[in-house]
């Protein structure tokens, strides 16, 4: 059983998956993906924090490059007050990760500051719009977003479209269940916007991301409505962390259901755990709260999406794994040495 799911492994993880597409003109390629969610780390480079590998100091982008990483996720504020998360902020270190040849999620927020199951804020510049109004600055930013990457060079592989939108986004106009149809026009104008921006570049793979990786209840309820929409996207995206979101056979039982049910692709685009105790020091935890715990936390739900049918698992990303912003949850000791986690994928990626 073990080396057969190895050779499973290694077969998936080293092997591009070749999607090829005739929708909506566009043709792409889906390799696994071994990612990281890097939004914080040119942040803390600057502030003078020097990463180091098995105490050998290197760039950041480079040790997760040396451990098999592919692919950064960046998130994006409109008009951010005290987070560097703004266009010029995340094109610098989308340039950088493309150096690397790394491939890019770029991480819509619409919002100045976090958004999430619990807030989903407008922009303080769109306070006052309506509906219609809210749509339009939705398609135009996108659009003019996506252009300024294409012209940076440093044009977005995925584009997600909204953050944990389990209850919708821009609030109150997008809330659901309360306005559905107000959120699926709103999506669809994101989705608009990065096809109107990329004028005749490959059309990035578009995410529609919620937090529900162990809830199956839960994700039917949104995505079965979402698509009674009919409108065109590629990957679902789930979030889980255990502590909120269930068992990994939970997790297991939600990646079935939705490659089954919806013959979607599927990432787990945020995921991690703690190095030290946190979550887990009133009951029992799946793994210690310890480095060698979050390693073998990682390496589990790598095996659940690898398990996925259809092989339809097509990822995972570690959030905030380099940055004060990431807490107990970092790769990073507090002399910022890599911790064990960062090694999970060397034995599908060396050769």
């Amino acid at each position: 059983m073990r080396r057969s799911y190895y050779n499973k492994a290694l077969i998936v993880i080293i092997i591009s998956i070749a999607v090829l597409t005739v929708t909506s003109g566009r043709a792409y390629a889906l390799d696994y993906a071994i990612g990281a969610d890097l939004s914080f780390l040119k942040a803390a480079e600057d502030s003078g924090i020097v990463f180091k590998d098995n105490g050998e100091p290197a760039p950041g982008l480079q040790i997760f490059k040396n451990h098999g990483y592919n692919w950064i996720r960046l998130r994006l504020f409109h008009t951010p007050t005290r987070l560097p998360n703004n266009l010029e902020y995340t094109i610098a270190l989308a340039q950088e990760a493309k150096k690397l040849e790394y491939k890019f999620l770029l991480n819509f927020h619409y919002s100045d500051t976090w958004a999430d199951p619990k807030k989903q804020y407008l922009p303080k510049a769109w306070e006052g719009k309506s509906h219609a109004e809210l749509v339009e600055a939705v398609f135009e930013y996108t659009r003019d977003t996506i252009v300024a990457f294409r012209d940076a060079n440093a044009m977005p592989d995925m584009v997600q479209i909204g953050n944990e939108i389990i209850s919708g986004m821009l609030w109150p106009d997008g809330k659901i269940p309360e306005n559905w149809d107000n959120l699926a026009q709103l999506l669809e104008a994101g989705i608009k916007g990065v096809d109107a921006g990329r004028s005749d570049a490959p059309r990035p793979l578009i995410m529609i991301h919620i937090d529900q990786g162990g809830n199956k209840e839960k994700t039917k309820w949104f995505f079965d409505k979402w698509h009674s929409y009919n409108i065109d996207y590629d990957i679902i995206g789930q979030s889980y962390y255990p502590w909120w979101h269930g068992s990994l056979l939970d997790l297991r039982e939600n990646m079935i259901f939705m490659a089954n049910e919806y013959k979607k692709d599927i990432i787990v685009v945020e995921a991690a755990y703690n190095c030290e105790p946190a979550e887990y020091r009133d009951k029992p935890a799946p793994f210690p709260e310890t480095p060698e715990g979050q390693k073998q936390f990682l390496d589990e739900v790598n095996r659940v999406v690898l398990d996925t049918p259809d092989n339809r698992g097509k990822g995972v990303f570690w959030w905030e794994p380099a940055s004060r912003w990431g807490g107990r949850r970092t790769m990073f000791d507090k002399d910022a040495n890599a911790l064990p986690v960062i090694t999970v994928f060397d034995k599908y990626t060396r050769h």
